[in-house]
């Protein structure tokens, strides 16, 4: 799939990118109003801020999302809404992922820092992002860029290429977006049998069951 030129500097907007614009990439719902569950080596829990810091092979999981990370802070605002911020180990990447709606599909994808936003209930990928969908094992969609912002209550995706100066071991040419969309195909139905070879034509009813003499 070829990127024009201009794509390099802009934010790209794209509308229900999996499936071509065909299906929406509806997440869970439910996710948001699960509890949050976290496991790591280390907490620091402030009170009065509501701020909680996991250090250490972290790992959350809240409803269908799961996300792993080094280092993961997580907020609660006046309302109760959540909020995480997963950051992986110096030349690594964190992880996420996450069921679609009512279909055995999953949105997963990695960067080096992760933002979980509860209120909006969006996540952002920031730096070396690289989001893809899975039909069940099999890579669908892949999307790969410096900022990728998975908005859930819009089902949009929005990708920038920009990045202030290379990385090293970047995916992507610097500046620049890397996409690879499939087609969501429809199930063919199924071809019928052909007969069996050798096999006993029907008998006809002659229209009367009494043995004959």
């Amino acid at each position: 799939m070829n990127i024009p030129p201009l794509l390099s500097s802009l934010t790209i907007g794209l509308w229900l990118f999996m499936g071509l614009g065909l299906t929406p990439a509806q997440a869970e719902r439910a996710d948001r109003d699960k509890p949050m569950n976290i496991e790591a080596d280390a907490l620091r829990h402030d009170e009065v801020n509501q701020v909680s810091v996991f250090t250490g092979n972290v790992l959350l999981s809240k409803g269908s999302i799961v996300m792993r990370g080094s280092q993961l802070e997580v907020r609660t605002d006046a309302d109760g809404y959540q909020f995480g911020t997963m950051a992986a180990e110096s030349g690594q990447r964190a992880f996420f992922r996450q069921k679609r709606e009512g279909v055995e599909e999953f949105i997963e994808g990695e960067a080096e820092t992760i933002v979980y936003d509860g209120r909006i209930d969006n996540v952002r990928f920031l730096q070396r992002a690289e989001v893809r969908r899975l039909r069940g094992t099999t890579l669908g969609d892949e999307i790969i860029g410096n900022l990728i912002v998975y908005d859930n209550l819009r089902d949009t995706f929005r990708v920038e290429g920009r990045r202030s100066a290379p990385t090293a071991g970047t995916q992507q040419p610097n500046g620049r977006i890397r996409a690879m969309l499939t087609p969501a195909r429809k199930a063919e139905p199924p071809v019928p049998a052909p007969p069996a070879q050798g096999a006993a034509p029907a008998l006809r009813s002659s229209g009367s069951l009494a043995p004959r003499p």
